[in-house]
């Protein structure tokens, strides 16, 4: 066998982990494309024993490096920074690409959700991440530790089951839809939050906005501005919780909403219109 021929069945075989573990490190599709290209360009260079460690290493690593100069940019970024949406199956682990998540995993050090994501979404030992990021078992144990006290503290509950928070949040977009203000106001938790990442190229809040009164007033003064500007909602699941893809009269992606769930009530509603992250959901 030619080592091209072992490079793309390595690449068929492990791309899905190299993309799993470069998205969840940076939030961004395009990005993590790119160091998943590199990878197995590497790879390709190389006559390695294992490629599926040879790409997990690679990956974490471009990542990593990537992740410390894209934290600089997000300091500067328009309004809220949400991760780039991504349309999702029914997978077993799909609460780990939640944006609630990636939002919580901004907070760590790039090492520090390096080291987490491995351990406690893809099941690595520590000796093993020892070796992917260069530091001592000891020392991974102890990152993973503290990032994971941190993230236990943020992240929400599911504490439905996923065929519940769908039922709901069907009830969620009818209510909207509806312009049901009461119907509404029955199915947000008092202190929900809803966030708008418009990059500063799109219309969005530049600000969080909290409270059930306000987030339900404020999601039907959205329903009349879709109904003026033809915009319609297709239900989906985005990035593994129930939401819907926005779409325009033409049918271009406009929007991406993902909705969480927690105690029988919506929580959290995320919404990404910047159109430099949408352009691969079509």
């Amino acid at each position: 066998m030619t080592q091209s021929s072992v490079t793309t069945e390595a690449f068929e075989r492990h791309r899905h982990l190299a993309f799993g573990i470069a998205y969840r490190m940076l939030g961004s599709v395009a990005e993590a494309e790119d160091i998943v290209q590199e990878a197995f360009l590497r790879l390709h260079r190389e006559d390695v024993e294992s490629p599926k460690a040879f790409v997990a290493t690679v990956t974490t690593r471009l990542a990593i490096d990537r992740l410390r100069s894209a934290q600089v940019r997000r300091e500067t970024y328009p309004g809220e920074w949400l991760p780039e949406p991504m349309v999702t199956d029914t997978a077993p682990d799909r609460e780990s690409i939640s944006m609630a998540l990636l939002v919580v995993l901004e907070s760590l050090s790039p090492v520090e959700r390096a080291v987490f994501l491995l351990h406690d979404v893809f099941d690595y030992g520590y000796d093993e991440i020892a070796e992917i990021v260069g530091k001592s078992r000891e020392n991974c144990r102890q990152l993973a530790l503290r990032a994971r006290r941190h993230v236990e503290g943020r992240r929400p509950r599911f504490d439905a089951s996923a065929e519940q928070r769908e039922a709901l949040v069907s009830k969620f977009f009818a209510a909207i839809g509806d312009g049901d203000l009461d119907g509404l106001l029955g199915l947000l938790a008092e202190d929900v939050v809803i966030y708008g990442d418009g990059g500063g190229k799109a219309a969005a809040r530049a600000t969080p906005l909290e409270g059930s009164e306000k987030v339900a007033r404020f999601l039907i003064g959205l329903t009349r501005i879709a109904v003026r500007d033809d915009l319609r909602l297709e239900p989906t699941l985005v990035n593994g919780q129930p939401g819907a893809l926005i779409r325009d009269a033409r049918g271009v992606i406009a929007g991406a909403m993902s909705v969480d769930v927690s105690g029988g009530r919506v929580v959290a509603v995320r919404s990404v219109v910047n159109p430099d992250k949408l352009g691969h959901l079509a």
